[in-house]
Formats: C-alpha cells, structure tokens, sequence
C-alpha cells in the first residue's frame, strides 16, 4: 500500500505576526541606477501590504518575486514592461542603502516597513535566478563583496550552499593552507573528560567567525588571519563526561539579530547561553544572569548528566528552538524525554514545548501499547532542527526511543519515533508528520537536517522538504502540505524471532529518488570481491549471520545488516544546488553486527549498567561479532564511501563517484598483495558536504585531506593534505576583502585544528 502523511484536524495555523527585527548595515556609496530604484519602490510597496517575514530565503524571495514584480519585469526577471533585473549590479549592503536612504524617485523605508532580512531575501533572490547569470556578491571582486555562512546549515533552509564563486574548477589547484586556529584543548584529568572529535562548522557574520570546540566553548576569530578576537568558556568540563557515545564535542552555535546587536547562542549540556557577539560577554536580560537551565520544564525529573546538546539551535523570528541529545546507552524507565522547547530570544522564557512522545491525551498515544509512553524515554531531535519562516514552520528529524536496539517493552509504531514532524513554529502546534521508520530497532534515527528547497516535478512547482536518512532512503514532501513528492509504498520486511519482540511488518520506501546506495541490507551478492579467493572466504564468513534486506531486524544468533547504525548519511547530511537542481550527499557503506543477549549488568559492555534497570532493557547489544573476515577486511566489497548527485526535479541519482582513498590497512593486508586495487576504495565518515556557485563541491568526510568535485560530473579535481584527519562538514565564506576562504575543522583529543584555505 502507499503511505502518505498525517496531519491532524483542527489544527490552529493562527501565527503570531510579530514583525522580524533585523541588524542594520551601512550601505556603500554607489551611483543607484533608476531603474533599480523604481523596482525597490514599486517592490517594497507590495511587501509592505503583505507584512514581514516573508523573504528571508531565496525560495521566499522567488515567491515573492512572483507575486510582485513578474507582471512588469517579466518571468524569472527578463524583463517585460520594465527592464530586465539579471544580473542585478547591487550587493546587499548596496541594496539596503537604496531601501534605507531612498532616492530621487524613491521614498525611504524604515525597518517597521521592511526588516534588512527581507531585504536581503530580495538581493539574494535576484542574484540566483537561473537565467545563468552569477550571483551578484560573485561578480563584484573588484568592489569586495562579503559573502556570509551565517548558519551551521549555511542557510536557514540547511542547503549547505554558497554563493561565493571566485574559487572555480580552473583555479581550485590554486588553493593553500591561509591560516590554522588551535582550541588548546587536552585532557582535565581532575574532572576525568578527554576532547572527542573536532566536528564543529564555524559561521561567518560581518568578517568573524564563530565556531564552537570541543569542550564547548566558542571562539570568535577574524576572518581574514584567524586572530582570536575573544574565547567563551562554559565550563562543561566540570560536569565529566558526557553519556554520549562519542563524548565531549560539539557542531556549532547560532546566530540571531536584535536590532542592529547580533547574539549568539550556545547550548552546552544542560545550558543554553546568550552570548554578546561582539564580547563573548553573557547577555545577563537572557535567563538567569545569561543562561537558561535546559534541565528544566521537562514531561519529568531528570539526571542531568545523562542530558547533552552537541547540535545548535535554531532560531523562528524571536524565538530559539532546543532539542536534546540523550546517550544510547543510558537505558532505564524515564530518560530524559525529548522535548522540544521554544524560548524567549530576549528573556529566556518558555514560550511553548512539543511532546514527540505522546503524554495523557494527546495524539499518538495508541502507538505505544501497554501505556508505554509513561515511562519510555530518548525520541528526541538530536541532529539539529530546519525553520521555514515564510510557511511559519520547524521541522524536526526525530531520533529513536530507549531502548534503540530491543523493543520489547515499547510495542507498537512509537509515534513520534524516527519521524519527521513540522510544527508551527510560533505556537510549537503539529502541522503533520511522516515515520521513516516504524518501531525502530536499527539505531535507524533521523541523522540530520531537513533541507528546504523549490523543486520542479512533471511542470509542476512545489516547496519541498527533503530528509535524508541513516537508511540511504531520500524522502522528498510538500512541506506545506506533508504530501509525498512521489509515491511512499509500505513493504514487507523481516520479522524479529527474539522473545517478547514484535516488529512492524511493513517498513516505508521511497518509489524516488532511488536509495544512495546501489543496494541496501546484505546478500551473498555483497560480499567483498577483490579477489575470487577473498570473495568466497567471505561469503563463507557470512554464513555465520543471519542476513538478508533492508531491516532484518537484530537476533539472538547475530544479525549482518547495512547499514550499521552509522548510516548510509549521518549528521553532514547533504548539500542542495539551485544551479543544478542537484542534491549532493557523501556517503558511507559499512555493515554491523547486530547480536542480542539476555541483559547482566556483570557482562554489559554498557558503561552506564549501573543506573540500568534489566527488567526493563530486556535485551542489549552483545559482544562479540564482526562484519570482517580475514583478520580486518569488511564483509562487503567497496567503495566503502562515495558522493552521489541526485537531481531533486528527477528524482534521479545523476551520478556517484567513490569518496576517499580508503584505509591503508586495507591496502597493506597480505592477502592484496600484488593486487591493482582502486584509487579511491572509500572513506567512510559522519561529516558532509558544500556547495559552490563556483562549480564545486567540498568534501573532507574523515580522510587527512579536504576534497574538490566538479558538481556537475562528479570529477575529482583537487585535494588539499591536512595535518589531522577530517572530522566535520567544512564551510565557505568571502571576505569584505575579496578573498573566499574555505574551513574545516580536523582532529580529536589534544590534537584538532581548524584549517583555512585560500588562493594566495
């Protein structure tokens, strides 16, 4: 059968409509055509009708290009009744001076009438059209305009794209190490916490990035050289270690603007700070003297230490969004819940919160039978959330319930388990939902950000939702209305033969995009194939297991599945191009063993068994069981890593090529030796990739050196050798002086460095 989503009756859809407040910008003295000048007064007019907040984006922007100008200046800005707007010669800056300071045949407008976001929703918009013409903040190298990453997403539609394009396939040979930044972090022995993985993507606002460390704390440098303009310290170190399973690190922080004053905003394991973007000062208005305590306002009482924040906020007009990450290992009747709250940008107050397990009374509380969504823990939005501020909502990627891997004690689908949920982001009300995965088993959580965009399917225009999935599934919606862009069917999958187990007997596939992998689960078909010889070794190995599709589901003997619970995505997720229309993602292809055993808290590997309760975990991961063979080879063939492209307007994987050199020691194993092995057998790694106007897409994804692609084809055409290896998505950015500049963060432990390339 086909699946669509849910989406409730009644909802109120009634918003706020509280005007957005925006940071001002000087605009630089520049002759203003007139033509430019009558398409803002005639523009801004018509957006003043239409209230704020409606062009933040390019997708808002192209809607309100539509709505407003097309009539005169024709489809697309061609030009009809008035002259063509492409390419447009105005840089944001530029642009909002006209808005501000008016002209001969132009009336100023005040930020009451229109918030310098809406007008940069109208420059960015007109910069990107798909005419072919570049963006204008490329074109202008010699008047140095400054292109932002001012999200860890790039965007607030987390498209991981850039307008800068001074680096292009011609050049990118050109690019060398600028400049590297140390987070001087190391072990604290007198608290018992060791840094993890380096995994944070910095923004860049106004010439400074922001990036977060390990331990937390938020480093402003300049953008240029790297300087250190200010360091805050939170001090979670104090608190041990987290309950995560990869310990302390952290994926960035967010920005918000309040007037013309710019905040940033940390949440740090229990604590979500405000913090003075140009001091690093805590914004003492914010909360309890600047912090406000995350542990609190909660379904019910927690152990705060078993309770982190590693992804950063988001941000709905004057409102901060939180999820929550709650350790896989801590398994025991009320976790910490997976609440999502909203506050007060300026006060910190609670302004709303959404249950994604169900309480007394309230939708989807049937799904989890014998009432265990009194007592079941974790669903919570770990991955980081996406705001669509024209349709007024937040998405939410929904992580698994405890216990991940035996649901014994949690029968039923477990809404709103692994589902991706919207919600009206002013008042925190569901608008609909769809479960990826139901009565999950796998470690199957939503792994990242939902990605907004405008595709165009069969003539048809639709603002869509893309999420991408630890399965290799592409699930493609309306995000206004929750419709599947092409049909969901439910299949039949395996069934659990563990005691007091019950899985769902259909799991949702996608009819498109095709799964990024060529093919999912394991058969015999999969088995490692370098050789005849290592083929066969390896299909015997195999047979050990038990194995078969997509969601054989964990067993007493060992169960072989891919992907493991690190997933074909992870939290990098994917970057979107509306040059191309092309979605590109790096991917990973590793197997897991997935064995269960009767819990003993003597024998558990689980570090956290002694606040475990064995009634009520049933069944844990077991030691013992690997997916290689021949003393460290994978069960499966390669590439154990590639990028793939697909054409979002298709719903066609456009190409995929193998990612990374792969692993020496698979290179060095006896049993190759002699053989004429790949060039790139694969990389497999959590973190993503970026996209350029350039031509480019970037990539490090857990090799010792960050990659170039040509993003039309797919072709390698650069790498750059890094000190330590790669540990998060990298970002771009170009300076007020002309210079674009690209950043990835690298290493674990003592040994991480934040590296900036740049063209000499």
């Amino acid at each position: 059968m086909t699946r669509t989503a849910r989406t409730p009756l009644g909802v109120d859809r009634s918003v706020r409509n509280q005007p957005e407040r925006t940071h001002a910008m000087t605009a630089a003295n520049r002759p203003r055509p007139a033509w430019i000048i009558w398409l803002l007064g005639a523009t801004l007019s018509v957006l003043h009708g239409v209230g704020t907040g409606v062009m933040t984006q390019n997708a808002p922007g192209r809607v309100a290009f539509e709505h407003t100008c097309a009539v005169c200046h024709g489809e697309q800005g061609r030009g009809s009744l008035a002259p063509p707007l492409v390419p447009l010669t105005l840089g944001y800056r530029e642009l909002l001076g006209v808005v501000r300071e008016g002209g001969d045949q132009m009336m100023a407008f005040s930020r009451t009438d229109i918030s310098d976001a809406e007008v940069a929703g109208v420059q960015r918009y007109l910069a990107g059209l798909s005419t072919g013409a570049p963006p204008a903040a490329a074109r202008q190298r010699g008047t140095a305009t400054m292109v932002e990453w001012p999200y860890v997403g790039g965007d607030q539609a987390n498209t991981r794209s850039s307008a800068a394009e001074t680096v292009t396939p011609e050049n990118v040979d050109q690019l060398r190490v600028a400049w590297t930044w140390r987070p001087d972090e190391r072990p604290r022995p007198e608290f018992g916490t060791v840094p993890g993985n380096f995994t944070s993507t910095p923004l860049m606002i106004d010439d400074t990035v922001y990036v977060s460390t390990n331990y937390n704390r938020v480093a402003a440098l300049d953008a240029d050289t790297g300087a250190v303009l200010w360091i805050f310290d939170p001090r979670a170190y104090e608190d041990g270690m987290p309950a995560l399973g990869g310990g302390f690190r952290h994926r960035g922080v967010t920005m918000w603007r309040d007037g013309e004053t710019l905040r940033i905003f940390l949440a740090s394991r229990h604590r979500l700070f405000c913090l003075d973007a140009r001091t690093g000062q805590v914004v003492a208005s914010f909360g309890d003297d600047g912090v406000v305590d995350l542990s609190q306002d909660l379904i019910w009482p927690i152990d705060r230490s078993h309770f982190e924040f590693n992804a950063a906020p988001v941000v709905y007009k004057d409102l901060v969004i939180v999820g929550s990450a709650v350790g896989d290992r801590v398994i025991y009747r009320r976790t910490p819940p997976g609440d999502v709250r909203a506050y007060d940008a300026r006060s910190g107050a609670l302004v709303w919160s959404f249950h994604p397990i169900p309480q007394e009374g309230e939708f989807g509380t049937e799904t989890w039978e014998n009432e265990a969504w009194r007592y079941t823990g974790a669903t919570n939005v770990w991955a980081g959330m996406t705001v669509d501020e024209t349709h007024e909502l937040v998405f939410l990627p929904v992580g698994n319930p405890t216990n991940v891997y035996y649901g014994g004690q949690r029968l039923g689908d477990n809404l709103f388990a692994e589902s991706l949920v919207a919600l009206d982001a002013n008042t925190g009300e569901r608008a609909w939902y769809f479960q990826v995965v139901h009565h999950g088993l796998w470690d199957y959580d939503l792994p990242t950000q939902p990605m907004l965009m405008p595709i165009t399917v069969d003539g048809r225009s639709i603002d869509a939702v893309v999420q991408l999935t630890k399965q290799g599934l592409t699930f493609v919606f309306d995000r206004v209305t929750g419709e599947p862009v092409w049909p969901i069917e439910e299949r039949p999958v395996p069934q659990s033969d563990v005691p007091g187990e019950r899985t769902s007997p259909t799991q949702p596939f996608p009819t498109r995009p095709p799964a990024l992998t060529p093919t999912t689960g394991m058969s015999l078909d999969d088995a490692f194939d370098l050789t005849p010889e290592l083929q066969a070794a390896a299909r015997e190995a195999m047979q050990q297991f038990r194995f078969g599709p997509l969601y054989t589901p964990p067993s007493l003997e060992g169960s072989l599945v891919r992907p493991g619970g690190g997933g074909v995505v992870n939290w990098g997720g994917g970057a979107y191009d509306a040059q191309t229309g092309f979605l590109y993602v790096k991917t990973s292809n590793i197997p897991a063993v997935l064995r269960l055993e009767k819990f003993d808290p003597a024998t558990t590997r689980n570090p956290f068994a002694d606040t475990t309760d064995p009634d009520y975990v049933g069944y844990d991961t077991a030691p013992g069981g690997r997916p290689t063979f021949e003393g460290g080879l994978l069960l499966n063939k390669p590439p154990y890593a590639s990028l793939v492209a697909i054409d979002l307007n298709a719903g066609e994987i456009a190409w995929r090529v193998p990612f990374g050199r792969g692993s020496d020691r698979v290179r060095e194993h006896p049993a190759l030796a002699g053989i004429d092995l790949p060039a790139r057998l694969g990389t497999p790694g959590a973190p993503g990739a970026i996209v350029t106007h350039g031509g480019l897409v970037f990539a490090g994804g857990g090799e010792d050196a960050l990659y170039a692609f040509d993003k039309r084809t797919g072709r390698e055409l650069w790498s750059g050798a890094l000190t330590e290896r790669s540990t998060a998505t990298p970002m771009t950015y170009q300076t007020s002086g002309g210079r674009q500049f690209i950043l990835i963060a690298t290493g674990s432990g003592s040994s991480q460095e934040l590296v900036a390339f740049a063209m000499p």
